[in-house]
This record gives C-alpha cells, structure tokens and sequence, in this order.
C-alpha cells in the first residue's frame, strides 16, 4: 500500500514537472525563470432588488430637503454635467457645517462592473445600499474622498462622492465612507418614493 502512495506521488510530481518548461539558459548566462500564471477571478455583485432606471430622474431631486437637512447639506443643490462618466446628469451639495461635499451622479451609460476592471485602479469592496448590492470605492492617493457606487439598473448605477470640502482637519478617509454610505442609503431611499 505505501509503496502504490509513492509510486503515484512520484508520478504526479513527473507529470508536473514534464509540464513546466526547462529555463533556458542566455547568452550572458542569466537563466529566466517562468513566470507562474495568475489568474484574476473579478467578483460578482449579487443580484438587484429590482431596476431603478435614471433615465429622467432629476439629481437634485434625489434627496428631498428633508434628506439633506438630515445628512447637514445646508446649501442648495447645483446640478451640472459630469464628463468623466459620458456627460452623467449630477448635482452637488455643501454643508457649511461639516465642511464635507456630497455628489451624486447618475450614471446611464455603462453599468457598476466598471469598479471592478482591472483598468478602474481602484480598491473596492462590497457592501449593501437599502436592499440594493454596491460598491465602496476608494482611489489610490485620494486620501480626502470616497465614492459608493449602487448597482441600479442593467448599465446603470448611482455614484455618490463624499469629500472632505477643505476643512483645516482632514477628515479620514473611514469617515468620509460612512458619509459616502449614508448618502447612498438615502438617495436609494428618494429613488424609490419617487418610483
């Protein structure tokens, strides 16, 4: 019986090593070794309550005046065009009180799955808003901002960016996430009373 476990493990070990290429050896008689393959496995997002199309949904609208009075967003919302996501309707809000900034950005043209190319640079990490699956988005060097990116609707998503507006003690970046999060909650939260 030991000897069938030895004979097998030798096997497998010539088998495998029959499979890896021999280095070959350069002209300045550096050897390269092979590379091990890599794969990527990007993650899944699980599936969306329902749709929650943006199509005619006015960004300013979103949050009503109660929402923003709640999230301390005291100056009025200014609605402009985003070009960095294919000339997404977005509005911006201030608050004098904490200094922070909150954007929301309806994005029509290409779907949350963007967060997750390898292309996107960016770490992001699952998480949950109202029922709907989305994403928290940190960028690399960006210290003072945080992004939370919904899952909506087929090749759509709601960007909400919650930055730090230039107080005299940078805000953490945790912060700013759970700003992020909880503005995403309640623009979800408006998206589906006005549905």
């Amino acid at each position: 019986m030991r000897g069938a476990r030895v004979l097998t493990a030798t096997l497998c070990a010539l088998a495998m090593a029959s499979c890896t290429p021999v280095p070959q050896k350069k002209a300045d008689g550096r050897v390269d070794e092979p590379l091990p393959a890599v794969t990527t496995t990007v993650p899944s997002l699980p599936p969306r309550p329902r749709e929650l199309r943006l199509d005619d949904v006015d960004p300013c609208a979103v949050l009503s005046p109660e929402q923003r009075l709640a999230l301390s967003l005291d100056n009025p919302p200014s609605a402009y065009v985003e070009t960095g996501f294919g000339n997404a309707k977005a509005c911006t809000m201030r608050s004098n009180i904490s200094g922070n900034v909150v954007r929301l950005a309806l994005v029509t043209v290409e779907g949350v799955g963007v967060w997750l190319s390898e292309n996107a640079q960016v770490h992001a990490e699952q998480t949950t808003v109202a029922g709907f699956p989305g994403l928290t988005v940190r960028t690399p060097g960006m210290d003072n901002v945080c992004n939370v990116e919904v899952d909506v609707a087929e090749g759509q998503f709601l960007d909400v960016m919650f930055r730090d507006g230039g107080n005299e003690t940078a805000v953490k970046q945790d912060t700013l996430c759970q700003g992020a999060q909880r503005a995403a909650e309640a623009a979800v939260a408006g998206l589906l009373q006005r549905r």
